[in-house]
């Protein structure tokens, strides 16, 4: 043994800083003070390393190892275990770890079984969340896509939860049947009818906003993104074989498209099935014209 840091007996068993690094990087470059005495670290030690820069405090017992925490990742990391076992990142801060919400909240949300309540955290204490409710995403412990959509949804208008939730059934983390299982437990009368759709998620704001343009004005709702004459199109009012093409600079910005959006057009022709172009300007700004003109062709092909 030899005398190490302020006169501590130094132990060479003590894992080095290269170890402590290994440890920290599977959370993000955080490490917790009972993780550190598991090592064999003991307070003076651990002292000794933060007023010499190599642990620097982010929450009580919690520390960036080499440096603070700078990245999303990194913080919401240190949050998570600064809340303890069990805990999982939630709601606004899980919408942004799976990628469903572009932003980061300013304050990170962790779901507790305990109550444990850091300063700089917002936490929410569920007795009854399920073991099948929380999952690992990029190393970090948070609520599945469903549950999280169904956390948020309480406080999304409309226009936001029916994106957030085509969003994420347009990645790789959520299905349909997944939603449905989720809602047999935890029902939820906003998020019923996007398990129970028949057609593909919507892929942007056009296409929502084309779904509550349809429902506003009495049209009957098309089925969007499904395939038509062996092609796929943005919707498709199958009783009149009438497909709608959301066009616009902002949704359909590539001028290489237009011949072969045009040729699309014409092979659809050639099977019967008809084709329009609506642009998100003409929908917005003229909603009652394109309305009644839209209406007007569906019953002419209903009588074709």
């Amino acid at each position: 043994m030899a005398l190490g840091h302020q006169g501590c007996i130094w132990n060479p068993s003590v894992p080095s800083r290269h170890e402590i690094a290994a440890l920290a990087a599977r959370q993000h470059n955080n490490v917790t003070r009972d993780q550190l005495l598991e090592l064999g670290y003991g307070p003076q030690a651990i002292k000794y390393r933060a007023r010499a820069g190599l642990l620097h405090r982010v929450y009580p017992g919690v520390y960036g190892v080499g440096k603070p925490p700078t990245t999303p990742l990194e913080k919401a990391a240190a949050a998570v275990i600064a809340c303890g076992a069990g805990a999982a990142l939630s709601h606004g801060s899980a919408m942004a770890l799976w990628g469903f919400a572009k932003r980061w909240p300013t304050t990170f949300e962790v779901t507790v079984q305990r109550d444990r309540r850091p300063r700089g955290i917002t936490v929410h204490r569920s007795r009854t969340i399920h073991r099948r409710d929380l999952t690992s995403h990029l190393g970090i412990r948070v609520t599945t896509p469903a549950r999280t959509l169904f956390d948020c949804a309480p406080n999304l208008s409309d226009t936001a939860l029916t994106r957030a939730v085509n969003d994420a059934l347009q990645s790789n983390y959520l299905t349909r049947s997944q939603l449905a299982e989720f809602l047999d437990r935890r029902p939820s009368k906003r998020l019923q009818p996007f398990a129970t759709a028949t057609d593909g998620p919507t892929r942007s704001e056009f296409e929502d906003a084309f779904l509550a343009f349809c429902e506003r004005y009495g049209l009957p709702r098309p089925k969007v993104n499904t395939i038509v004459a062996g092609h796929e199109a943005d919707a498709y009012f199958e009783a009149e074989r009438l497909i709608v093409e959301l066009d616009g600079w902002r949704f359909h910005s590539s001028r290489a498209s237009f011949e072969d959006d045009r040729d699309r057009d014409a092979n659809s022709l050639v099977q019967g099935i008809g084709t329009i172009r609506l642009t998100w300007e003409r929908m917005i700004a003229k909603p009652e014209p394109e309305a009644d003109r839209l209406h007007k062709i569906l019953r002419m092909r209903r009588g074709a």
